[in-house]
């Protein structure tokens, strides 16, 4: 039997404080995946500014993020991209539901809308496991 339904994006998986899950995309495609497939309306979506980088997403359960879970899902993009390792970096915050992919664009590309830019340093969470090399952003 042929299965034709489309393979689940490959992410990287994170647990910040709060009990919030962050999932990070590992290609263009798990990128595309991860944000108008898997991502619900009032998740949070993130991207660095400007440059290569993984998708990011802040999935939401219930209640509104602080900024503190903001900054540390972005801190988050900032690391899974060729930012790494800049100082302070703008990344790009919006809830999934204003993010589109526009006709005919190629994997990984997306418009967004009601922009938030949020100002962090590139890190894991502390108790994440190096995936340096597993990242196509290095």
């Amino acid at each position: 039997m042929n299965d034709r339904r489309p393979k689940p994006p490959k992410t990287w998986e994170y647990r910040i404080p709060g009990g919030w899950t962050v999932l990070a995309g590992r290609t263009d495609a798990d990128n595309d995946r991860l944000s108008l497939k898997i991502a619900r309306p009032n998740d949070w979506w993130f991207h660095v500014r400007g440059m290569p980088g993984s998708h990011v997403v802040l999935q939401v359960r219930s209640g509104d993020p602080d900024k503190s879970v903001l900054e540390a899902a972005a801190s988050i993009a900032a690391y899974h991209s060729k930012a790494r390792n800049g100082g302070v970096v703008a990344v790009s915050a919006t809830q999934a539901r204003n993010v589109t992919k526009p006709r005919g664009a190629k994997p990984g590309t997306v418009t967004i809308k009601n922009e938030k830019v949020l100002k962090v340093r590139p890190e894991l969470p502390a108790d994440a496991p190096d995936e340096s090399q597993d990242s196509p952003w290095t």
